[in-house]
């Protein structure tokens, strides 16, 4: 599902129109963006937490050449989701 089809299903939902519900949308990514940058956890209850992690400095080697490429540490953005949605997602059929 792209950007505007998550819209479309918003404002279908919200019983909304898409200009508010894509306003709604974009102060919620603009707000977690902020949050996460100031390294703060965002928590939806029923969904999961999002958090800033660290990554820390590693060696890669490149398979074929056997080159060795030293990876800075980064920051990452972590998922952990909720015991409602795994239990939604243990029910749904697999995908192979």
């Amino acid at each position: 599902m792209n950007h505007k089809e998550l819209i479309a299903s918003m404002a279908e939902k919200m019983n909304s129109p898409k200009s508010i519900v894509a306003d709604l949308l974009e102060k919620t990514i603009e707000t977690c963006t902020e949050l996460l940058a100031d390294d703060k956890t965002i928590g939806f209850q029923s969904f999961g937490n999002f958090e800033v992690r660290k990554k820390e400095e590693r060696l890669s080697v490149h398979p074929s050449t056997q080159i060795r490429t030293l990876i800075p540490p980064k920051l990452v953005v972590n998922f952990k989701q909720s015991n409602i949605l795994k239990e939604k997602l243990k029910d749904l059929p697999h995908h192979d």
